[in-house]
């Protein structure tokens, strides 16, 4: 599950990275849109470096995903935010719940397996 948790984490943080590139100046403003790609940066390094093993890096990195989630939460609340991105906000913060929900997960070893 630890791996699954970062592929997904390291997809959200692309898919921040691509975010001024993907709005009108609007829906996100570009001042969110830009913080939102700094993030995805940030957490890019920080999940090659989890990926190798430095466990040192799941606290930055979930802080910095739930940070970029929480970023997305005034789309629910806003007006005249298009279907959309209230669509995409929500499955970001979804899968940012299920990303670190599957990176805090012990690691369980099958039975008989050795």
């Amino acid at each position: 599950m630890y791996r699954f948790g970062l592929v997904l984490l390291g997809l959200l943080a692309l898919m921040d990275v691509a975010t001024p590139l993907l709005t009108d100046g609007d829906h996100p403003p570009m001042s969110v849109a830009i913080g939102a790609s700094v993030i995805g940066l940030i957490s890019l390094v920080l999940v090659g470096y989890a990926w190798r093993g430095k466990r040192w890096t799941l606290a930055p990195l979930i802080t910095l995903r739930l940070a970029s989630a929480l970023l997305a939460v005034p789309a629910f609340f806003v007006s005249d935010v298009p279907a959309a991105a209230v669509a995409a906000a929500g499955f970001g913060v979804a899968a940012t719940v299920v990303g670190v929900i599957a990176v805090l997960l012990p690691k369980r070893e099958l039975a008989g397996a050795r």
